[in-house]
C-alpha cells in the first residue's frame, strides 16, 4: 500500500504537531498475560487517540489537492471527528462533524473544543455517516470518508515507530472499526519487513469485519451493539476490507465483559485509561494469553476517551453488557453470528 518512504515523509509531517507517543513495558501486564508486552500509548496524543494522526496528513492533502476548499464535512463517534477538527481549524477550514443521537457526551464536548461544528443525526454512526455525505455535496464541503488513503498513512506512523524500535515483536494486536488502524499496521509491517503476525479484535456486538473476512466480501449488520463506541460500525468498508483480509493473521471477536476486564487491567497494571476500543487488543491478548505465554507481543492502547460515569462503572465491576444495550439498541447481524476467531493466511 506504501512504500516506506512514503510512510517516513508521513512521520515527518506527523511529528511537527504530534510527537511519537510512548511504547512502554508494564511488569504486572507481564504477570497478568505471561507474555512479554509492549504498549503502544496512543492514548497520550493531543486528542487521546490515534486518529489525530491521520487528521494531520489528510488535512495537509486537502489543501495542496484542493486549495479553494472552504471546509470538510464527516461523520464520527468521536476520536476521528477531534481528528479532522483539530487539524482543518488550524488550517483555516470549517469542520462539520455528525455524531449519532445518543454520543459520547464528553467526546462531543471535546470536538467542540476543538472548533468543530457538531450537528446529531440518526441512531448510529453509519446513520451520520450518510446524512454528511449527504451535507457535503449540499453545502460544498469536502466529505471526509471513515476510510481514505491519508489517513491510514498517518495512522500508519504509529506502527512505523513501533516496529521500527522492537523488531522482536511476534504478535501485535490492533482493534478493529472502520479499519484505518489495522491497515496502517499492516502497511508499516509490510514496508518494513517486519515479521510480526497482526491480530484484528473486534467486539461480539459490532463483528462486521470478522464477518466480512468470513465472508470473503462486505457483510453488513443491523445494530452494532457494543459500548466500545469507536468499533460500532454496522457496514464494513470494502478497501479496508480487502486489506486486512489478506493481511491480518486471524481476527478475534471480544465479548463486552472481556472488553471491561481489560479496561480494568489497563487502568491497574498501566495506571492508564482505555476507552472499549483501546482496551480490545488487550482483551484479544488475554483471549489468547495461553498460546502467547511467554512471546513478545504488543497491544495498541489506541484511545484513552472513556467518560467518566462509564469509567466509575467499569472500575467498580458493573456488568458491561448492560452498558452496551443503553449505548446501542441490539437487532441480529446478517451472516448470522460470529465465532470467537477468524484466521486468514498464514506468514510462512
Amino acid at each position: 500500500m506504501f512504500d516506506l518512504s512514503e510512510l517516513q515523509a508521513a512521520a515527518d509531517l506527523v511529528h511537527r504537531s504530534v510527537p511519537p507517543s510512548p511504547q512502554l513495558r508494564w511488569p504486572l501486564l507481564d504477570r497478568a498475560t505471561g507474555a512479554r508486552v509492549v504498549v503502544k500509548h496512543e492514548n497520550a496524543n493531543p486528542t487521546g487517540a490515534f486518529k489525530v494522526r491521520g487528521g494531520v496528513t489528510f488535512i495537509d492533502w486537502l489543501r495542496r489537492t484542493h486549495p479553494d476548499c472552504p471546509g470538510i464535512c464527516t461523520a464520527t463517534r468521536g476520536n476521528h471527528g477531534q481528528s479532522q477538527a483539530r487539524a482543518a481549524v488550524a488550517a483555516g477550514l470549517r469542520a462539520v462533524v455528525y455524531v449519532p443521537e445518543g454520543n459520547s457526551p464528553e467526546k462531543n464536548a471535546a470536538m467542540a473544543a476543538w472548533g468543530a461544528e457538531l450537528r446529531v443525526h440518526g441512531a448510529d454512526f453509519d446513520a451520520a455517516r450518510e446524512e454528511a455525505f449527504r451535507v457535503a455535496e449540499a453545502e460544498g464541503l469536502f466529505i471526509v470518508p471513515p476510510f481514505h488513503r491519508e489517513l491510514v498513512r498517518g495512522v500508519a506512523t504509529y506502527a512505523l515507530e513501533l516496529l521500527s524500535e522492537h523488531p522482536q515483536i511476534e504478535t501485535l494486536y490492533v482493534p478493529i472499526g472502520c479499519g484505518s488502524g489495522i491497515c496502517g499496521c499492516i502497511a508499516a509491517r509490510d514496508a518494513l519487513g517486519h515479521r510480526a503476525e497482526i491480530v484484528g479484535v473486534v467486539s461480539e456486538g459490532a463483528p462486521v469485519a470478522k464477518l466480512s473476512a468470513e465472508a470473503g466480501r462486505p457483510v453488513a449488520c443491523n445494530d452494532a451493539r457494543t459500548f466500545a463506541d469507536g468499533m460500532a460500525v454496522r457496514v464494513a468498508v470494502p478497501e479496508a476490507l480487502a486489506i486486512y483480509a489478506a493481511g491480518a493473521a486471524r481476527i478475534l471477536s471480544v465479548t463486552e465483559d472481556e472488553l471491561a476486564e481489560a479496561i480494568r487491567l489497563t487502568w491497574t497494571a498501566c495506571h492508564h485509561a482505555a476507552e472499549g476500543a483501546g482496551a480490545a487488543p488487550l482483551a484479544g491478548l488475554m483471549q489468547e494469553r495461553a498460546a502467547m505465554a511467554g512471546r513478545e507481543v504488543a497491544v495498541i492502547l489506541c484511545g484513552g476517551n472513556i467518560d467518566a460515569p462509564k469509567m466509575a462503572e467499569v472500575l467498580r465491576g458493573g456488568h458491561a453488557r448492560a452498558l452496551s444495550l443503553r449505548s446501542v439498541r441490539s437487532r441480529s447481524c446478517g451472516g448470522g453470528r460470529a465465532g470467537r476467531e477468524w484466521r486468514g493466511r498464514s506468514r510462512s
